[in-house]
């Protein structure tokens, strides 16, 4: 895996893209997942009143819901990792650099290797990321303190990791099976944000279907099933009762359909001819 890294830096160390993608990710995440006191700060500027309640008391910095709404509020930004997974096996493709690679005697699993090292690593720097500016955050504003409540429900971050490495590796598979880097994107995009959610929407709330078997469907869609690795949190906020685990099923609905990228790439790579 270290052999197969090194290949995939040798090729975006000197990449401008690669690293203004991932500084613009840094900042987005930091900036989404900070803003909430601000935020807050803004409607008791404009006169929001919630019964009564000053809206900059609600503890959404506090440790340990901290990490529930902060990936929460992150895993929307995964779309740009995407991007950069989708970009780097374009490149590949175009310029022929996997056709070189396997010239030059690097075997088809190896550059599989490579780009799971890749979506590992994009997926390690941004869930380090998130969980500094936890620290940070928490720190400054949370009114509950002490190891037991800063170290609880971390397993968030962990969903958050695997939220982020399973979709780069269905960002992997479209760029090799469709090999356009914009047309992938687009689809990527419109399918994770406006396709699939219409259609669950739908299945689970039109009349002719809620009473079917389509409701019970829509929680092994694949975007689905990502976004229920982590729940909506802030509903607890209006005393409403939320999920505040992990759930399993997602979990392993997740992980069925990582097992179908992974064997969808590792089958095109060894059916397809390579030029």
């Amino acid at each position: 895996m270290i052999r197969a890294f090194k290949l995939e830096w040798l090729k975006l160390r000197h990449y401008k893209v690669f690293w203004i993608l991932l500084g613009m990710y840094i900042l987005a995440l930091l900036i989404i997942c900070s803003f909430g006191v601000f935020f807050l700060e803004w409607l008791k500027s404009k006169g929001a009143d919630f019964d009564g309640l000053d809206p900059t008391i609600i503890p959404i910095y506090d440790f340990p819901d901290i990490w529930q709404n902060t990936t929460y509020l992150g895993s929307f930004l995964k779309m740009l990792l995407a991007f950069i997974v989708i970009i780097s096996v374009n490149n590949d493709v175009t310029y022929h650099t996997l056709r070189q690679n396997v010239i030059d005697g690097i075997s088809k699993r190896e550059y599989v290797l490579s780009k799971i090292s890749l979506i590992f690593f994009l997926a390690l720097v941004s869930t380090t990321t998130l969980f500094v500016a936890g620290l940070v955050n928490g720190s400054i504003y949370s009114d509950v303190w002490g190891r037991s409540y800063i170290f609880d429900e971390l397993e968030f971050l962990g969903a958050y990791f695997f939220d982020i490495f399973v979709f780069c590796c269905l960002a992997f598979l479209l760029a090799l099976l469709i090999r356009k880097a914009g047309f992938v994107i687009v689809l990527l995009f419109l399918y994770s944000i406006m396709f699939e959610p219409i259609l669950t929407v739908i299945l689970e709330h039109a009349p002719y279907f809620e009473n079917g078997i389509w409701p019970r469907l829509t929680p092994f869609f694949p975007i689905h099933a990502l976004n229920d690795l982590i729940p909506i949190p802030f509903g607890r906020y209006i005393f409403q009762e939320i999920t505040d685990y992990v759930p399993l099923k997602a979990i392993l609905i997740s992980s069925g359909w990582l097992l179908i990228y992974l064997a969808g790439v590792y089958g095109l790579l060894t059916r397809r001819d390579l030029k």
